[in-house]
């Protein structure tokens, strides 16, 4: 029963092939009573050894250093019909840098819309890493060919763990909640005319918490320092008119962070 023959077999599996031999050494009670003597009721069988999944921890300190994407379903027409929008999402700026309506989820599709996207951005070799969740078009051999022809680094969250992509899900958190969408889009033509007035907004208009309540286009581009120091102008001349109405100290304008993450390792003073 430990031989290398018979180490992966039940003990009524090896009294079966032994039997189709022509050997009869015993009964299977007896196979198994013999084994629970000499321990060998456990495990016998060599076991596959998986390696614990590494939790992600990714830093961008700039625009298209680091970018998310993800496919969500918008309704169609009828009962259990689906569109599919693509995004790739930049986590520095939060500018949506890339995106695409289509009748179906496909890996061949999603490696278009980032070879796009990747020429349109101007990215060169080992400036980018893209990091996706675990679905069959993000982990697809087409996508991973064309990143690696592309000197991208490919990331993945760890399985069933879906806080690992915050920027992707809070952005299709964003489009569905907004008072204008719809429950469902009669055509694909109507689910992109939403998604373009809607990434207009959120690109161009929408002033996001996370980034010191600037656009993203600005944040992307390189204006968001000119628009904080025109706030700030604005802030003095309000403290000089009024400083009456500040208690504590002279206002200032949020600061842009420096470095956005996914999951950011925990340091000294969140560790005491």
């Amino acid at each position: 029963m430990h031989s290398d023959r018979f180490a992966d077999l039940s003990p009524t599996e090896v009294w079966a092939t032994l039997l189709d031999e022509g050997r009869y050494l015993g009964s299977t009670s007896t196979f198994y009573r013999l084994l629970r003597q000499a321990s060998g009721t456990r495990e016998r069988r060599r076991q596959a050894t998986h390696p614990a999944t590494v939790k992600p921890e990714l830093a961008a300190t700039a625009p298209n250093q680091v970018w998310s994407w993800d496919i969500t379903k918008l309704r169609g027409p009828q009962t259990w019909s689906w569109f599919y929008l693509y995004v790739i999402i930049d986590i520095y700026s939060r500018y949506v840098v890339g995106w695409m309506v289509a009748h179906r989820e496909s890996a061949e599709l999603a490696e278009v819309l980032i070879r796009q996207t990747v020429a349109k951005q101007g990215i060169t070799r080992d400036q980018l890493t893209i990091h996706a969740d675990r679905g069959s078009s993000m982990t697809s051999k087409p996508v991973a060919f064309l990143l690696a022809d592309l000197g991208i680094t490919q990331s993945h969250s760890r399985p069933h763990v879906s806080d690992d992509n915050p920027f992707s899900e809070a952005q299709f958190k964003t489009l569905k909640y907004r008072p204008d969408f719809p429950g469902r889009f009669a055509t694909i033509e109507a689910a992109r005319a939403h998604c373009v007035r809607f990434f207009g907004w959120y690109n161009d208009e929408h002033r996001h918490t996370g980034i010191a309540l600037h656009t993203a286009a600005d944040v992307h581009y390189g204006l968001a320092e000119i628009v904080r120091d025109k706030r700030a102008g604005v802030l003095d001349t309000a403290y000089a008119t009024h400083p009456e109405r500040f208690v504590r100290k002279p206002p200032r304008p949020p600061e842009l962070p420096t470095t956005s993450w996914i999951n950011q390792p925990p340091t000294e003073e969140t560790t005491r």
